[in-house]
């Protein structure tokens, strides 16, 4: 029962997951065209993950076999081994005539060279076996084949093609379904740096395939693959995707397959299909009280065996993460603040050495009485701008440590307001300082002579970290890895190689 309602619960995640993407996606549609045509998301005609896959590995309404693998985000069709086919087919039948699907997917291999293929179905029948990509030959409808490998020998592959059949016809494989293909577009989808998107619309007996070809993360990055007038296709069918591979093998993933239903502009939309049976609504009730229940119990055996343990304190709420992220964010400002204030009580002491060697400089040039000296009033003037500075560095000093106790009594208070009164004194901090920096300047231009340059006081040496005997051990420790490593790395592809 437990693995019932686990099942109900991923189906009803993965149907909400389903619904914010037609939202998201239904306001990408030609906004404001009188001509495209109105578009329905179909849920029950698509997957996309995460929580594709249910605890049971089953995909809700769509039906897989052979050897394709469902998981979390994504569909394998084949793994990279020979001799593989699978195939997803929807449950239920289309019934609308005009419809866009939009399917993304990856085929990835290590070789230059990949096999089989990949296609997409629209067909009277599920084709959930045969030699066609995976799927039953002579079917009746529609498939789009993405052909990865070259038959024929004409170098004309990878390539995209659009086949029909009404049932009678069997594909031509030796030659790649050329002489069967309505449309075809060369396309090479392997190994892309991006998924591969394709967009098949039909839309009053003309069918259109759009290729991205993955280059570029950009999804509405389409291009136009071919087109097919005056085809006539199953009113009514079942969306499948199959793959195969041969001698040769690729992976085959599928990530999303989205449907929409097309109707004409100016139209009365489709209405919504049918409620749910009274019967599967009480079913689904009852699965789900029986749930209810059992979950009280094991919360009431769980309190029992942890009386100190609150259940409701484990998980974090929304207003508890968006509260715990305000203080993140200004515990980080706080801390950019301090260091602020640290570098500018260095730059303080910096400018109170240089006032002092101004100062000396002055009693020692007018003691010695030198012809050509500085005037005296030029030195007054030096000596009141360089103390009109300390007064701007400590008037800045007070101004961040008053930044610093508003962002603090802002973080005890759990309030956010200061997070903008903090960004104001951020701007005025940087104001100052260019402020700063400008006098400085000036003033360096000012107090040296014509000739001469500017004397900063002399920095002690720094001792050396690092001596020449640990550098050639350092060297030679790197170097033992180095070798280390790349032998490790031979012996791994050595490995993979004996396995494929």
């Amino acid at each position: 029962m437990a693995v019932s309602i686990d099942k109900c619960l991923s189906v009803a995640a993965s149907l909400l997951i389903l619904t914010l993407i037609f939202d998201l996606i239904s306001a990408d549609v030609a906004p404001g065209s009188e001509d495209a045509p109105h578009r329905r998301f179909e849920y029950k005609y698509s997957f996309k993950g995460p929580h594709l896959a249910q605890s049971d590995g089953t995909i809700p309404f769509w039906v897989h076999t052979g050897n394709a693998i469902p998981s979390a985000d994504q569909i394998r069709i084949t793994p990279s081994l020979r001799s593989q086919k699978g195939s997803v087919w929807t449950k239920n039948i289309a019934m609308f005539e005009n419809w866009e699907a939009e399917v993304t997917f990856r085929v990835s291999g290590r070789g230059r060279v990949g096999a089989d293929g990949l296609a997409i179905w629209y067909t009277s029948g599920q084709g959930l076996d045969g030699p066609v990509f995976g799927a039953s030959d002579s079917w009746n409808g529609l498939g789009i084949f993405f052909d990865s490998f070259d038959n024929d020998g004409k170098k004309n592959n990878p390539a995209v093609l659009i086949v029909g059949n009404n049932g009678k016809l069997v594909y031509d494989h030796p030659n790649d379904g050329s002489t069967q293909a309505l449309g075809t577009c060369l396309r090479d989808f392997r190994n892309k740096p991006y998924p591969v998107r394709a967009k098949i619309t039909y839309y009053h007996k003309s069918l259109t395939v759009m290729i991205n070809n993955g280059f570029t993360p950009d999804k509405d990055d389409y291009e136009f693959c071919a087109k097919v007038e005056n085809m006539n296709i199953p009113k009514q069918g079942y969306f499948g995707i199959s793959a195969a591979t041969g001698g040769l093998a690729d992976d085959h993933d599928v990530l999303s397959f989205l449907t929409f239903r097309l109707t004409d502009p100016g139209q009365q939309p489709p209405p919504p299909e049918v409620e749910i049976p009274k019967e599967e609504k009480d079913k689904y009730q009852e699965e789900f009280e029986n749930f209810q229940q059992e979950l009280d119990k094991k919360k009431e055996e769980f309190q029992k065996e942890h009386p100190d343990v609150q259940v409701e304190d484990i998980y974090e709420s929304v207003n508890d993460r968006e509260i715990r992220q305000v203080f993140e964010g200004q515990n980080r400002i706080h801390l950019e603040i301090k260091q602020l204030h640290r570098q500018l009580g260095m730059i303080l002491d910096e400018q109170r050495r240089y006032v002092s060697v101004v100062t000396d400089e002055i009693a020692k040039r007018g003691t010695q009485g030198q012809p050509g000296q500085v005037p005296t009033h030029e030195l007054d003037g030096i000596v009141t701008t360089q103390q009109e500075v300390l007064k701007n560095l400590n008037e800045i000093r007070h101004t961040i440590s008053e930044s610093m106790r508003q962002v603090g009594s802002a973080h005890n208070q759990g309030n956010a307001a200061g997070t903008y009164e903090t960004v104001q004194h951020f701007n005025d901090i940087k104001e100052h300082i260019h402020i700063v920096k400008r006098d400085l300047d000036h003033l360096i231009q000012r107090n040296g002579g014509p000739g001469e340059k500017a004397k900063c006081p002399e920095i002690p040496p720094f001792p050396s970290c690092l001596s020449t005997i640990h550098f050639i051990i350092f060297i030679a420790v790197q170097t033992v890895l180095f070798i280390g490593y790349i032998m490790y790395r031979s012996q791994q592809e050595a490995a993979a190689k004996k396995f494929f």
